[in-house]
């Protein structure tokens, strides 16, 4: 018997001493998962399971990077660069409809944001009160940034007049609206709110429309797979959710003590800001109403046709998104494990 056979046999009896099955005696699945931005807040939804051991536990080795934006991670999976990823539903719709010969467009699997956090922001010295001010205005936002890509959607909803668009880095957002170089902006709330208080401004002071109370009932982010991953080892997927679910059911509970699995990833962080952060994106897009009555992890039909046909209209895609394409609850865990939201 040569060393390698010698190896393999004494692997083999080691297995069956401990009581290993020969499923749990196999290497782990390795998943690649991109998230849609910076370690903040929010990423204790995907940092935390992993931190708790529940990813490992279902056997699958669940490696999370930090991301740049949506578009980004629907990009870097439909590459095949990443497993799965966490990314806005709008993008990963303007992909499908833009790219419709791409051989592996990435397919949303779990809705974890029910609403679009994206709302348009300003300073009450502004006179902006109401949608209607906005006509005229100076705008500000990142070229990607989601709330700016759906603004068509919330100013036909509201008979906004048009409006000036001045682009710049996700960094300087919140310092030229400070500055006054611009009226308004737009972003994601929980991330753009808080920027704007660390720079200075009291909460009092920020008028705050939410794309979801102004008549624009868009989902937001959802976690997406390659289709490749989904055919090849769907398991691994509906084990992923599982672990997912779980882990967030405990960060919805504790947002205080979930934080600390993002401290570990990038020890620079405020704790006490990210949870705040954390807090506001579970209080208005995870833990919403909307949510709540759809369910954790699902979507409505007539719903998401809607949001695809606004989607088609508003970024103007080659093609129209079909909802059947970018979306499949098949995956998802039972019900029972679903039932994470707090009342």
């Amino acid at each position: 018997m040569n060393k390698r056979q010698l190896l393999q046999s004494f692997l083999a009896a080691s297995a069956i001493c401990f009581g290993l099955t020969p499923a749990l005696a196999q290497s782990p699945t390795p998943i690649k998962f991109q998230l849609d931005w910076r370690f903040e807040g929010p990423a204790a939804l995907f940092l935390h399971p992993a931190a708790k051991g529940y990813f490992k536990a279902a056997g699958l080795d669940v490696t999370i990077d930090a991301g740049n934006g949506s578009g980004g991670t629907v990009t870097r999976v439909a590459s095949g660069a990443y497993d799965m990823g966490f990314a806005d539903l709008a993008a990963l719709m303007e992909f499908h409809a833009n790219n419709p010969d791409s051989p592996n467009k990435p397919v949303a699997v779990m809705m974890v944001y029910n609403n679009t956090p994206a709302s348009v922001m300003a300073l009450k010295k502004s006179g902006i009160t109401k949608p209607a001010d906005l006509a005229g205005k100076k705008l500000g936002a990142p070229v990607f940034d989601a709330g700016r890509r759906a603004f068509p959607i919330f100013a036909k909803a509201n008979n906004i007049g048009a409006v000036n668009w001045t682009a710049m880095d996700p960094t300087l957002r919140e310092t030229m609206l400070m500055r006054g170089d611009i009226d308004a902006i737009t972003g994601f709330t929980f991330t753009s709110l808080l920027n704007l208080e660390a720079r200075g401004a009291k909460t009092a002071d920020v008028v705050v429309l939410p794309y979801p109370d102004y008549g624009v009932k868009l989902y937001g982010n959802v976690i997406i797979a390659s289709p490749k991953l989904i055919k090849e080892n769907p398991a691994a997927v509906k084990k992923f959710l599982s672990a997912f679910a779980k882990g967030a059911k405990e960060v919805i509970a504790n947002p205080a003590v979930a934080i600390e699995s993002v401290k570990a990833r990038d020890g620079i962080i405020d704790s006490k800001l990210e949870t705040r952060r954390l807090q506001l994106a579970i209080d208005t897009v995870i833990n919403s109403p909307d949510a709540r009555a759809e369910g954790f992890g699902a979507v409505n039909a007539g719903r998401m046709s809607l949001m695809a046909s606004q989607v088609s209209d508003a970024f103007n895609t080659k093609t129209r998104v079909s909802p059947d394409a970018v979306w499949t609850a098949s995956l998802l865990p039972p019900a029972a494990e679903l039932n994470i939201l707090r009342k």
